[in-house]
């Protein structure tokens, strides 16, 4: 054996590559810490001199203008797709998913942001399945569902003295909630992968963005804004929730299944109430506690018995 070809056998030792296992949980990390950062960023909106307008146009604008030099390659693949999936994934976890998710956060709190959309995501697919596709409900991931329906139930108790608003607000995050489960059930029913996904949120966004900014119908305070605040969020919803999370989740599901990564997506609401607590100075009731630790139980109790990639 030659002294390059001892080389390259001691680097090929020294240097393995990442099993698909390996590669879905460091996406499904990633993704989780992101999630944790989206939901504090919502909340964040308020203290801010931005609206949600001004905050969804970063949020889409940002990645727009990274795709753009994918776009011709994809654009097959994005033509051949079914128009059902497509509308599915621009819708949940587009525009729609992202103005629902800030109106409701400006009424709640950081964690139930995280707990009702990301932590409710089980619930929603086995629904979204049951009712659209006929799919049964598992008996062994009923209890865990049951357990998740708990959690929601004391995170509504652990806001007090419940008003109106707070009310409407955990019902728009149940419906962000519902569309996130739309977009995960049509990443499982195509076969276009992570960048054309991205594109399917993305563009149809900005489009709709430009539309209502153009006609009024949604104002901006971005003339006003401090560098501060722009450039926060151009990290956190700009590239990381824009960029970063649709590709890391999209490849997590490819490589873990949606049941895996759903289930290690519970730990999203734990996070984002820790981030919270220094951040925005949200301090989560014991009730709140309670509703978190309910519906992350609830996740890994539906998903425990679950086949990989259902």
């Amino acid at each position: 054996m030659t002294l390059s070809s001892s080389t390259s056998v001691a680097r090929a030792e020294t240097s393995p590559r990442l099993s698909r296992s390996q590669i879905g949980w460091i996406a499904m990390g990633i993704t989780v810490l992101i999630w944790a950062g989206f939901s504090v960023s919502l909340r964040a909106i308020s203290h801010s001199t931005l609206s949600s307008a001004d905050v969804a146009l970063i949020r889409f604008l940002v990645p727009a203008i990274a795709l753009l030099p994918f776009i011709r390659a994809r654009f097959a693949a994005l033509k051949a797709m079914r128009p059902l999936h497509a509308l599915m994934i621009a819708t949940g976890a587009g525009l729609p998913f992202f103005l629902i998710a800030a109106a409701g956060g400006r009424l709640t709190s950081a964690a139930h942001v995280s707990v009702l959309v990301a932590g409710t995501v089980p619930l929603s697919v086995a629904l979204l399945a049951l009712v659209c596709w006929r799919e049964p409900i598992q008996s062994a991931r009923r209890l865990g569902l049951l357990v998740i329906i708990a959690g929601v139930l004391l995170m509504v108790a652990g806001l007090g003295a419940m008003q109106l608003p707070m009310l409407q607000g955990v019902a728009l995050l149940l419906i962000a909630s519902l569309l996130w489960g739309m977009y995960t059930l049509a990443l499982r029913k195509t076969t276009i992968d992570p960048v054309g996904t991205l594109m399917l949120i993305t563009y149809p966004a900005v489009c709709s963005i430009a539309i209502l900014m153009a006609t009024g119908a949604m104002e901006s305070h971005l003339a006003q804004a401090s560098f501060n605040d722009i450039g926060w969020f151009v990290l956190v919803q700009g590239i990381c929730v824009g960029i970063l999370s649709p590709l890391a989740y999209a490849a997590a599901i490819r490589c873990l299944g949606s049941v895996r990564s759903s289930t290690v997506g519970a730990l999203a609401p734990v996070i984002a109430a820790l981030i919270a607590i220094p951040v925005l100075h949200e301090i989560p009731t014991l009730l709140s506690v309670a509703g978190i630790l309910a519906v992350t139980t609830g996740v890994v109790l539906t998903n425990r018995n679950a086949k990989r990639g259902t």
